[in-house]
């Protein structure tokens, strides 16, 4: 059977408008089964190991603003350990996708799902040829919003007759935090158009430049083709 399998995380809440945390980001990677990651984790892994960091979940969001586990942790060591989850996101067939909204354009959480919604519905319609090539989609998600959940199953199921949900923990999928990675990333990107980048998140990436040319780049190559 043709598998494929789509990791999904989420940015920020369906609450009030704060512009600590404007937005509100989905993001979605996609692995057809058929092609093998194998090579590319057990690099992974050893690169983590190597650095005295076995079976370590990366969590992109904490690295840059050095918080939770890696409060302790200098920035190049920080730097180490994303550098190695983008080489792994560079290395590996995968496909990413972010869609977000604006908090400060809508007012209400329930329009807020409901914009999420369709651009999940008509990001799926334009590549609808695509995902009629499996049997089943496997839709992985943390679980850790409710609202995230409804969006999940009400666009996926409307769409597709095809679909399985598997609540993940972060820790045991690379390519969920590889999800994560996007959409820190995304949320990056946002906050550099529109200048509001953080000092923690300036002092992280180093420059416009080196941000551009060693994250974003490398992430959208990986969007779908249009």
């Amino acid at each position: 059977m043709d598998e494929l399998s789509i990791f999904i995380d989420e940015s920020g809440d369906f609450g009030s408008y704060d512009y600590h945390a404007p937005y509100y980001i989905i993001s979605m990677v996609f692995h057809n089964q058929k092609l093998d990651l194998n090579d590319s984790l057990k690099k992974l892994e050893s690169s983590l190991s190597e650095s005295g960091l076995p079976n370590h979940c990366v969590h992109a969001g904490p690295i840059i603003r050095q918080e939770a586990e890696y409060r302790y942790m200098e920035i190049e060591e920080r730097r180490k350990i994303l550098k190695r989850l983008m080489a792994f996101l560079r290395g590996i067939d995968i496909y990413c996708e972010c869609v977000y909204i604006e908090k400060k354009h809508i007012d209400d959480p329930i329009k807020g799902a409901g914009a999420l919604s369709k651009k999940i519905s008509e990001f799926i319609r334009s590549h609808y040829d695509y995902f009629l090539n499996f049997d089943t989609v496997k839709i992985y998600y943390d679980n850790g919003q409710i609202e995230v959940n409804k969006i999940l199953a009400a666009v996926f199921h409307t769409l597709l007759d095809n679909i399985e949900f598997r609540k993940v923990f972060p820790s045991d999928y690379r390519l969920f935090q590889v999800a994560d990675l996007v959409c820190t990333l995304k949320l990056t990107e946002l906050k550099l158009e529109n200048g509001s980048l953080s000092k923690s998140e300036r002092y992280f990436f180093g420059d416009d430049r080196t941000l551009k040319k060693n994250y974003l780049k490398p992430l959208k190559s990986k969007k779908f083709p249009l």
